[in-house]
């Protein structure tokens, strides 16, 4: 059996302030592309993008709260199916 051959994913660390505070994010390069498409969607910059789901997230890193916020964004596009209900 052969595998799905996947592209690889160039991870792309880059340097944001959050309350005067510098730190760096992890993120692949499509995460990066996601967080500028939703930003300017928003009339806003990725930099206050980041804040906001900074500001949001209960635990966890911010690399992997930014991941599931872009997820979740995502996911909320896509219609909500009914299930056909099943007779008896």
């Amino acid at each position: 059996m052969s595998r799905l051959h996947r592209p690889k994913s160039m991870v792309v660390n880059r340097a944001v302030t959050l309350a005067g505070r510098k730190t760096s994010v992890s993120l692949e390069d499509a995460f990066w592309r996601s967080l500028n498409e939703i930003a300017s969607g928003r009339g806003m910059s990725r930099p206050e993008l980041i804040a906001a789901i900074d500001s949001e997230r209960q635990h966890g890193g911010l690399s992997s709260a930014i991941r599931l916020f872009v997820l979740d964004f995502y996911r909320q596009q896509i219609p909500v199916r009914k299930r056909p209900r099943s007779k008896g």
